[in-house]
């Protein structure tokens, strides 16, 4: 296990709707198929299918995830000529996501 990171501050104290916003959020990425989504992404912007290439997951499922992620905010599309290219809002998410893989990793327990 790594040491343990410094406390993160919040500037202010959340509100129930923060709270609850937060916990939507969460809620939409976990799905492995969504964390892995979310992963790729991070990488570079992807379309369809470049994500159903890379995860090797069925074109209808990968569309199901990423209109979950659209719909909470997480991802966003930008029409490509025939194609949407499917991007990361921002970078908070993906963070979220990186470490928790990292922290997956780091148990001896998991293969």
């Amino acid at each position: 296990m790594s040491a343990l990171p410094r406390k993160v501050h919040l500037p202010a104290s959340p509100s129930g709707a923060v709270i609850t916003a937060a916990g939507d959020l969460l809620r939409a990425i976990a799905a492995p198929v969504r964390i892995a989504i979310v992963l790729q992404l991070n990488e570079s912007p992807c379309c369809v299918h470049e994500l159903v290439d890379a995860l090797q997951t069925p074109q209808s499922l990968v569309s199901q995830h990423l209109r979950i992620l659209k719909a909470a905010g997480v991802v966003a599309g930008e029409r490509a000529g025939r194609e949407v290219v499917y991007r990361l809002v921002d970078d908070h998410l993906a963070r979220i996501v990186v470490a928790a893989v990292i922290h997956a990793a780091e148990d001896p327990t998991i293969k």
